[in-house]
C-alpha cells in the first residue's frame, strides 16, 4: 500500500548518525543523547549532534556470531535519578559451546564511559549450541517489571510449548531479576515461574500499547510472521499452528492454523517480512491520521510498516522508506514524539523521521 498524502505525507529521513556496525537496539539519554548497541558487541552513546562515543567498557563476555551477539538496550524510566540501562545479549556458557540469551542491569559511568556495578538479572535455560533465534527485546511495564521475549532456538522448536524451559517465550521480572508473585505460573509444579506466555517463535519486537498493554511481533518460519499481544499464561501455538511452512515448502507438523486453547495472531503476513523493532506512536508530530499508528520494521524488504489499528485490528498498512531498501532494525519514538530508526548495515545509520 501507499502512504497517505495531503498533511500526512511521508516523512523526510534525516541521517544524525552514521558508522555502526550492524546497530540493533536503541534507547534514549538526557540531553538528546542516545545509546546504541551493535551486535559485534559494542555499546556506544551517540550525541545530540550524531557524534559517535567510544565503545563503553564493561560488557561481560558475549558470543557474538549469526543472529547472536549485544541485542537490545532500554534505559531505565528513572535514569535521570538512577542512571541504570538494561541490555540483552547472547551469554555464552564456560565452555563457549553453548549460549542463550541474557538479561544484565548496570549504571552508566559519571562521565559516560563505562557499565559498573553490572548484574545479570536473567538468564535463559537451557544453554544451546545455536547461532538463532534469540529473541531478545526488553519493555518495561507500567508497574516497573521487564518484559523480555526469547526465541526457540530454531533447533529446539517443540520446547516452546513446554513449561520447565525458557525457550519459545516471554518472562516477566522485577528490576532485580525475581518472578512477580502474580505471574501466571508462579507455583505451579514443572512450570517456570518467570514465564509470562509461551508458545512463540522469534520476537524481535516489542513495545508497550496505549493501554499499557505488551505488544509484540514474530518472525514465522517462511511466511507466517505474527502480531501478537500476549497476556498472561497464554499460549501462542508455536510449532503447532503456523501461517508458515517449512523453507524451501512443505508444512510445519499437522500444518494447521487453529487450535483450541492456542491463541489466534492478531495479524500475520505471507510472504513474511521478517520483522523487527516495534512502537506505537503516542505523539501528533505526524498529524491526526499517524497518532495512535503501530511501526515495525521489515529486514527483509528494507523498509518501515506503519500499520493503522481500528478496533483493534489491523485496518491498513503502509511502506515508508522503501527508497533507502535498509534493513530496518529497531524503530522507537524519542522524547521529541519523533520517529527514529536503525538500519542494520556494515555502515548502520540513526535516522530521525522529519515530518516536514
Amino acid at each position: 500500500m501507499t502512504v497517505l498524502g495531503t498533511a500526512d505525507a511521508a516523512p523526510r529521513p534525516e541521517v544524525v548518525a552514521s558508522g555502526l556496525e550492524n546497530p540493533w537496539g536503541l534507547s534514549f539519554l538526557p540531553e538528546g543523547r542516545f545509546v546504541v548497541t551493535e551486535k559485534p558487541g559494542r555499546m556506544r552513546i551517540v550525541g545530540a549532534d550524531g557524534q559517535v562515543g567510544a565503545p563503553l567498557a564493561g560488557l561481560p563476555p558475549i558470543a557474538a556470531g549469526g543472529q547472536g551477539g549485544l541485542l537490545d538496550v532500554l534505559a531505565d524510566s528513572a535514569f535521570e535519578r538512577n542512571r541504570i540501562l538494561y541490555f540483552c545479549f547472547s551469554e555464552p556458557d564456560t565452555a563457549g559451546s553453548a549460549n542463550s540469551t541474557a538479561l544484565a542491569r548496570a549504571h552508566l559511568s559519571a562521565d559516560g564511559s563505562r557499565l559498573e556495578n553490572l548484574r545479570i538479572l536473567f538468564s535463559q535455560r537451557p544453554k544451546i549450541a545455536s547461532r538463532a533465534h534469540f529473541g531478545c527485546r526488553i519493555v518495561e511495564a507500567r508497574d516497573g517489571t521487564l518484559f523480555l521475549t526469547l526465541g526457540d532456538r530454531f533447533s529446539r522448536k517443540e520446547d516452546a510449548q513446554k513449561l520447565d524451559n525458557h525457550i519459545g517465550k516471554v518472562v516477566r521480572i522485577t528490576k532485580d531479576g525475581a518472578a512477580p508473585q502474580d505471574n501466571p505460573f508462579v507455583g505451579r509444579a514443572g512450570a517456570l515461574p518467570e514465564i509470562w506466555s509461551f508458545g512463540h517463535r522469534n520476537g524481535q519486537g516489542a513495545t508497550l500499547g496505549p493501554d499499557g498493554k505488551l505488544w509484540m511481533h514474530e518472525h514465522g518460519p517462511q511466511g507466517g510472521d505474527e502480531i501478537n499481544v500476549p497476556a498472561p499464561g497464554r499460549n501462542h501455538g508455536w510449532p503447532v499452528i503456523t501461517y508458515g511452512e517449512n523453507y524451501g515448502g512443505g508444512k510445519i507438523g499437522d500444518g494447521i492454523t487453529q487450535k483450541e486453547g492456542m491463541e489466534q495472531p492478531l495479524h500475520y503476513w505471507v510472504p513474511s517480512i521478517a520483522p523487527s523493532g516495534m512502537a506505537f506512536l503516542t505523539s501528533d508530530r505526524y498529524g491526526a491520521a499517524w497518532k495512535g499508528n503501530l511501526f515495525v520494521g521489515s529486514l527483509k524488504f528494507g523498509y518501515l510498516d506503519r500499520i493503522e489499528l481500528r478496533d483493534g485490528k489491523v485496518a491498513a498498512e503502509h511502506r515508508l522508506l522503501e527508497d533507502g531498501r535498509a534493513r530496518i532494525r529497531d524503530v522507537k519514538q524519542g522524547p521529541d514524539g519523533l520517529l527514529y530508526v536503525l538500519t542494520d548495515e556494515a555502515n548502520g545509520k540513526l535516522i530521525r523521521l522529519r515530518p516536514d
